[in-house]
């Protein structure tokens, strides 16, 4: 790629994503799960051959990758980096210049999954007391994040291994901007081992297709009881 013409590189993704069908099936593999084609048409209301179509299409820019097992074959996004450019695009969906008010569903936008880790209110404040804490340090003018001396130790309490996160080849954490929230949540490496530690712990669980995160009285009690973040209790 010419890094003085980025155009050539990026206008071939942008008009990938920027078809409706093959949004709706981007979005919907956000949550981390893999879909088959036939599930993943019925989502952008496509027929099979159709979808078929747009998925060749978006695995031709390495936007989505397959996995055949047996006689079906399942896909996801190619990597975690996909759904932080997709949560980033929805950023702009209410760039209009007006004051910004939330319209995201409300059990969505309390606790979600971002690709493979914690998004939404509960991720932005998870963020926000880690830094209060000194565990994490934002670097300057950019996203990315380091860990303490006393964050390592803190984190390793929690059941988060943060020397595994270290030798993955992806970024090892950043300020990940919430499409609700408007304000970052922490992304990458280490944010992924913590929604596994949090799961792990039975803190949080996953709702069935779907990428919303319910908060159980567990977790409730001890993300307050440790960390000082308050989850208000689930509505019903």
């Amino acid at each position: 790629m010419n890094v003085a013409d980025p155009d050539s590189a990026v206008a071939p993704i942008a008009a990938a994503i920027g078809e409706p069908a093959r949004a709706r099936m981007l979005y919907c593999l956000v949550d981390g799960r893999a879909r088959t084609s036939t599930e993943l048409a019925v989502v952008a209301d496509v027929t099979a051959s159709t979808a078929s179509v747009h998925l060749q299409r978006l695995k031709g820019q390495n936007l989505v990758k397959v996995l055949a097992q047996g006689k079906h074959r399942y896909y996801s996004l190619a990597r975690p980096e996909v759904a932080t450019a997709l949560e980033a695009l929805q950023v702009l969906t209410d760039g209009n210049g007006s004051p910004f008010t939330a319209r995201t569903p409300h059990s969505l936008r309390e606790a979600r999954t971002c690709y493979d880790h914690i998004a939404g209110t509960l991720g932005v404040k998870l963020f926000e007391r880690f830094r209060s804490l000194n565990w994490i340090v934002v670097n300057g003018d950019s996203t990315n994040c380091d860990v303490t001396a006393a964050g390592r130790i803190a984190f390793e309490r929690l059941g988060i291994d943060v020397k595994d996160p270290l030798g993955l080849r992806r970024k090892f954490a950043f300020a990940c901007l919430d499409w609700s929230e408007r304000r970052p949540h922490l992304g990458g490496a280490l944010a992924a081992a913590m929604l596994r530690a949090f799961i792990q712990r039975r803190w949080v669980a996953r709702e069935l297709d779907s990428r919303v995160l319910r908060v159980t009285s567990d977790g409730r009690r001890e993300l307050q009881r440790r960390l000082g973040v308050t989850v208000a209790q689930e509505k019903r």
